[in-house]
């Protein structure tokens, strides 16, 4: 609900503040008081387009402050918090838009900058300005379809849940068919791959295997004759463990009782025993480090075909195995691509069948709730001088449908007898345009929209038994939503919960306009005024008392 409008230097507005409250509140003044430049600064506080003429002379920026209570539900809540907007909880939300005298506009909401294309989303969301050159709310017909769906109490879940459904089998099929398609660019190359590196049959840690048993056997290649010339060293007759032996025996057999000698044997015994170590461990050496050409050339040979398969391929010679396994997966996937894909071509057909389905019981419904909707809306265009038009739910059959279906809606009149159909915003005008929105929207009622609505001179032209019509209707209308009306009409402004009167002063060559809340004293007298122009009359004063008394 719109709570306060604030407006400062705005072309005859210097300084504004004004509260609203729920229900019917009405505007009145004389022509040319500066109805219009309220409702364009309250415009401006929704996203309009910023003009440098709005700013009132002298003065560098015009600012208007509009603020709204909002229930926990209301969708703009949303559109705040996906912008960060949402400011604190429990306060109400202020929107303020500067427009300076050079050109420059700012918006911003709960004080934090803005976009004005998401200041015009949200004004959208917040209040419905219905008048001559209104574009939008029930003129616009994105908005009709769901218009139609709430009033006809009808649920799209079902819908949308299988058009869901249908979008992933159709990703899921084309996502085979691009495989399948690249697989088949690829099936000469793949075949070969897959029997060239069955052939090969790498396995894994084998490279590096293959490499160490190289490295070993080239090492014994070059160690070869010094081992043996070491070997002959060691165990040769004249080598010099032979030679250790010798001497530990002979000294055994001569060596008194000396303690010395008996060290010295006992040394030449650890000498012979380090030395028979020495030459197990130089006997194993020489089989570990045995060299044999053709061991070392198929070690070679092998080796060379995994790395150069590797290079081949682009990948590490451990991860050859894992790629025979995926490029075999990936023939095999070829080889039953068909099948799998007619498998998902069925399953397409099932989603899409359901989809269908349900699409056609959700048009169906749609076309009774719109016979309803023109029932009702028919019933409210006599009382409202508009007997001679027709309005009808035109439903058109989409080739391609969405989440809410298969069902493009939108509202149309017939103003006079034998006139085709066209949307609402292209043969209605003025006034006559504003009633229809009325009959729409109270033949709507609680079928959503925006909580607060702006009728600007619903009532022009008309008057009487007409006039008294739309009053009613606005104000039942405002049992349920917020309602602010600019009138001429004093049946209309009767039946008001509130009453601002704008009114415009001269001093000097400075014009102000100004707004003031009635009470009921002199909102009797704006009535009279009203009823009988500049001369306000005993009897135009009684007719307001019958016009302001309860219905």
């Amino acid at each position: 609900m719109l709570t306060a409008l604030s407006i400062r230097d705005v072309v005859l507005i210097e300084t504004l503040d004004l509260e609203f409250g729920p229900g019917l509140g009405v505007l009145t003044g004389e022509t040319g008081a500066g109805k219009s430049i309220l409702l364009d600064a309250l415009g401006l506080g929704l996203g309009a387009r910023a003009d440098s003429g709005l700013v009132r002379d002298g003065q560098p920026q015009a600012v208007v402050t509009v603020s709204f209570e909002l229930p926990s539900a209301h969708p703009a809540r949303a559109m705040l918090a996906e912008n960060g907007l949402q400011g604190e909880p429990g306060e109400p939300l202020v929107i303020r838009r500067i427009v300076k005298a050079d050109g420059g506009s700012r918006a911003l909401v709960n004080d934090q900058s803005a976009s004005v294309a998401l200041l015009r989303d949200l004004g959208a969301m917040l209040v419905e300005i219905h008048g001559q050159h209104d574009d939008r709310g029930l003129l616009n017909p994105r908005g009709h379809r769901a218009l139609l769906d709430s009033y006809g109490g009808l649920d799209t879940a079902a819908v949308s849940s299988a058009y869901r459904a249908v979008q992933e089998a159709k990703a899921a099929l084309a996502s085979a068919r691009a495989e399948q398609d690249a697989a088949e660019r690829d099936r000469e190359w793949l075949e070969h791959a897959v029997v060239e590196l069955q052939a090969l049959a790498p396995e894994p840690g084998e490279e590096e295997s293959l490499a160490t048993l190289r490295a070993t056997m080239q090492t014994g290649e070059r160690l070869s004759s010094e081992l043996a010339t070491i070997a002959e060293q060691l165990e040769g007759s004249d080598g010099a463990l032979s030679l250790l032996r010798q001497a530990a025996r002979r000294l055994d057999r001569i060596a008194p009782e000396h303690e010395t000698l008996a060290d010295a044997l006992a040394a030449i015994d650890r000498a012979v025993i380090e030395a028979s170590e020495a030459e197990d461990k130089l006997a194993r050496a020489v089989d570990e480090l045995a060299f044999e050409p053709r061991r070392l050339e198929e070690a070679e040979t092998r080796l060379f075909e995994i790395r150069a398969a590797a290079r081949k391929h682009r990948a590490a010679p451990d991860d050859l195995p894992a790629l025979l396994e995926e490029l075999s997966a990936r023939l095999d996937a070829l080889q039953s691509g068909g099948g799998r894909l007619a498998s998902l071509q069925a399953e397409l057909a099932s989603t899409q069948a359901q989809y269908d389905a349900a699409a056609d019981a959700l048009g169906a419904a749609r076309a009774k709730a719109a016979e309803r909707l023109d029932e009702a809306v028919a019933a409210e265009l006599r009382p409202l001088k508009l007997d001679a038009a027709r309005f009808r739910t035109a439903l058109t059959r989409l080739t391609e449908g969405g989440e809410s279906g298969c069902d493009r809606v939108e509202f149309e009149i017939s103003t006079n007898p034998g006139a085709p159909f066209a949307p609402l915003v292209r043969i209605a005008s003025g006034g006559e345009l504003s009633r229809f929105i009325l009959a729409l929207k109270v033949a709507l009622a609680q079928s959503g929209g925006a909580t607060t609505m702006i009728f600007d001179e619903i009532d022009r032209g008309v008057g009487g038994a007409v006039a008294s019509a739309i009053g009613e209707r606005l104000h039942r209308l405002a049992e349920t939503a917020q309602l602010l009306v600019v009138t001429h009409s004093p049946q209309v402004a009767a039946r008001g919960k509130s009453h601002l009167l704008i009114e415009k002063s001269h001093q000097g060559l400075v014009t102000r306009t100004s707004v003031q809340a009635l009470d009921e004293i002199r909102r009797r007298e704006e009535i009279a005024r009203m009823l009988s122009g500049a001369q306000v009359t005993d009897e135009a004063r009684a007719q307001a008392s019958r016009l302001l008394e309860p219905a």
